[in-house]
């Protein structure tokens, strides 16, 4: 019997938790309960009970390594995906560009209205990047990655840096290395506090902190806001950062943990971090400009190519997760219901699920009624036609009721997926 190959599929913030109406059990998705008619299911908490996770932390976990043993924060991977030169002694944070009322620094929003296009970021990136802090001692490497998305990498000529310091932006609060969403915070940039009694986390507070003073000053008046105000859009005048890391995660390759070589299909930069750190095989998707549809299908039928050439594929497939922010009900079960017309409809006509057995869960819940990620449980679900009888249709409601156990960290999943695929002939 050949062996099976894998296919982890994970729907970006697709779970609702709490929502008085989840997006996942009233979407219409044949192709999702297809497979979800031979499944296993289960929960998964996807770092701890009660812990409503970033995706960075989550998607290291959903690989196989638990965040609180391997989490070195977003920054470095963030740094990695970008492809920018990064070691251990510098402070990379993961950085959004925002809108802020330059006299109060009171935050308008968050994200810049979500509008800059990766052109705006990089020109004022430029703006950014190579600046001298603490009268020419240290430097500031700044690059835009995604929209309104950026990294920043600190370093000092005669000092390492620490990334023990907290987070400028207010949203998010770290626990140990790991940042949590906030409900409740109040809408103005945080200063940046040493969170120990050390010279390097001060030295670093105080750089991050003079890097944001400036670069208010810098992009208030830059042309592309100018622009910007023209025509009628949020200038993004401020850079928001959070997820300080001074190392890479100290892992084990993926390959030699799970003994699977696995390649891995992603959109953010952070997810490509990631990614490269474990060892995966990086296949890249262009989605600048492209409607979803068009990124989609690529995904599929790079995944189907991957799952002929690799022993698995991991796929991060976005679109839930941006409505769920929104609060916009309708979106996000559009955003999935595009998911099962274009990505596993094309997936499932280009392979033979007979050989596949695929893993397809959430990387953390983002109710729409929240709007923001919760520490909810999400749906999991293995799927072969060994397998035999499942349930009649991927609903949050029905998997999770269904299920056989609820995993406490997705750092589970696998073994348990490597367990299934023995039983079943692997």
């Amino acid at each position: 019997m050949a062996r099976l190959k894998l296919a982890y599929i994970v729907l970006d913030g697709a779970a609702d938790g709490p929502a008085p109406k989840r997006a996942l059990d009233e979407a219409e998705t044949p192709h999702l309960d297809r497979l979800a008619a031979t499944s296993l299911c289960f929960g998964v908490y996807t770092i701890a009970p009660g812990v409503a996770p970033e995706s960075d932390a989550a998607v290291l976990s959903l690989l196989g390594y638990d965040p609180h043993k391997y989490y070195t924060g977003r920054g470095p991977l963030e740094a990695v995906g970008a492809g920018i030169p990064f070691r251990d002694g510098q402070v990379a944070f993961r950085a959004n560009f925002a809108t802020v009322d330059p006299r109060s620094m009171r935050i308008i929003d968050r994200r810049a209205g979500r509008s800059v296009t990766s052109v705006e970021a990089r020109m004022l990136a430029e703006a950014l990047d190579g600046m001298e802090l603490a009268g020419g001692e240290a430097r500031a490497l700044f690059r835009a990655t995604i929209g309104h998305r950026a990294v920043l990498v600190l370093s000092h000529r005669s000092s390492r840096l620490s990334a023990s310091v907290s987070n400028s932006d207010p949203a998010y609060k770290r626990v140990g290395a790991i940042s949590v969403a906030l409900r409740d915070y109040e809408p103005y940039i945080a200063k940046v506090e040493p969170l120990d009694d050390t010279p390097e986390a001060r030295l670093t507070a105080e750089l991050a902190n003079e890097f944001t003073r400036r670069a208010i000053e810098i992009l208030d008046s830059h042309p592309v806001n100018e622009d910007r105000r023209r025509r009628g859009l949020l200038p993004a005048n401020a850079v928001l950062l959070r997820d300080a890391g001074d190392r890479l995660p100290p892992v084990e390759p993926f390959r030699e943990r799970f003994g699977l070589d696995m390649a891995s299909i992603v959109e953010m930069v952070v997810e490509r971090g990631i990614a490269r750190v474990l060892g995966l095989h990086d296949i890249p998707v262009e989605v600048e400009g492209r409607s979803r549809r068009d990124i989609l299908v690529e995904e599929a039928e790079k995944a189907a190519q991957a799952l002929e050439r690799f022993d698995g594929v991991y796929v991060h497939l976005k679109g839930p997760d941006e409505p769920g922010h929104d609060g916009d009900f309708e979106a996000k079960k559009e955003a999935i219901e595009d998911i099962d017309r274009h990505f596993f409809s094309r997936l499932l006509d280009l392979v033979d699920p007979t050989n596949i057995l695929f893993i397809v869960t959430s990387d953390h819940a983002t109710p729409w009624s929240l709007k923001a990620h919760s520490g909810d449980p999400v749906p999991l679900m293995f799927s072969n036609p060994r397998i035999g009888s499942g349930i009649q249709g991927f609903g949050e409601t029905g998997c999770l009721a269904s299920a056989r156990k609820v995993l406490e960290g997705g750092y589970n999943i696998l073994p348990e997926a490597l367990s299934v695929m023995e039983s079943l002939g692997r």
